[in-house]
């Protein structure tokens, strides 16, 4: 593994038949990504099986601490592979980007975090899998290295964000018309965002929405204007991505995992983005309890839905 090892949790269990090796891992690695240590955690009973690659959300977030209750059931089918981006997660507690991370920086991080895994596990292709944000890079691997992915789950996808957060404005007004605070606030949010409140106040009132009065106190505002430092210029960047324009023809299998209940992506734009996709196989699938976090609202279908694609 030469110097690649952040720390060994424990690899077990080689077994020889023939040419094939089956290795046990459970395993944190943090190889040079894009010029830093990134932190990729990689779990499996059997080597030899097919690589998953999560692409987490946020951007700015991890899935690492919460996985095992959307893989409990994956993890008998696949190598399971969480990495952790640039500035999240245990890759920033190691060390922070020296740069201000970029949508171009993170796709090419990307890329080098597939071909160190398929290099590592020795194989040529893996499955990958993106989460909200994650799909501004796992689309960009889609469009320019499809001959590295056996197939693509796009779960709750950005497609087209500006159009999607116009929706959910308008959305937000309705509902908190007899709102006052929400109704001034909602009011003053101007679409490209000219300033980080303008974001804080959708995510705000959607976050509401959904149940969540913590983001009432001081302390979500504050927490949110601190990420806004780092990841509003790359969200400003996601506001001109328009996947109906730039992608219309994929040379992979694509599956699209879609919450009916999403207004942070809209569904309805997910939804006619895929019927004009071209792809040599494709699928959408609908989550009716779910919102814009499929895996943990549905865990045990979105697990199943990816094993019956894949058989």
């Amino acid at each position: 593994m030469k110097n690649t090892f952040f720390f060994i949790l424990s690899v077990l269990s080689v077994f020889c038949f023939g040419q094939v090796k089956s290795v046990k891992i459970d395993t944190i690695l943090a190889p040079d990504i894009g010029g830093i240590k990134q932190v990729i955690e990689i779990k499996t009973d059997d080597s030899n099986k097919p690589v998953l690659l999560f692409l987490s959300g946020g951007p700015g977030s991890s899935m690492i601490k919460n996985a095992e209750v959307f893989t409990n059931l994956l993890k008998d089918r696949f190598t399971l592979v969480q990495w952790d981006q640039r500035d999240a997660g245990k890759t920033l507690e190691l060390n922070p980007s020296p740069n201000q991370p970029s949508v171009a920086q993170m796709e090419k991080d990307t890329y080098e975090v597939i071909n160190f895994l398929t290099k590592e596990l020795k194989q040529k292709k893996i499955y990958l899998l993106g989460s909200s944000w994650g799909n501004v890079l796992g689309f960009n691997m889609v469009k320019n290295h499809p001959e590295l992915l056996h197939a693509y789950f796009a779960v709750n996808p950005v497609v087209s964000q500006l159009k999607s957060e116009k929706e959910l404005l308008k959305t937000l007004k309705v509902q908190f018309k007899e709102n006052p605070v929400a109704n001034k606030e909602l009011t003053n949010v101007h679409i490209p965002f000219t300033k980080d409140e303008d974001l804080f106040y959708l995510r705000k009132w959607l976050f509401y929405r959904e149940g969540k009065e913590y983001v009432l106190s001081d302390d979500f505002k504050k927490g949110f204007l601190e990420w806004s430092k780092t990841w509003s210029p790359v969200w400003n960047e996601v506001m001109t991505i328009d996947l109906r324009k730039t992608l219309q023809k994929v040379d992979c299998p694509i599956y699209f995992f879609v919450g009916e209940n999403d207004i942070q992506t809209s569904t309805a734009i997910t939804k006619e983005y895929f019927k004009q996709l071209k792809a040599p196989k494709k699928g959408l699938f609908l989550f009716e309890n779910s919102g814009h976090q499929i895996h943990k609202d549905e865990p045990q279908k979105f697990q199943n839905t990816i094993i019956e694609v894949i058989n």
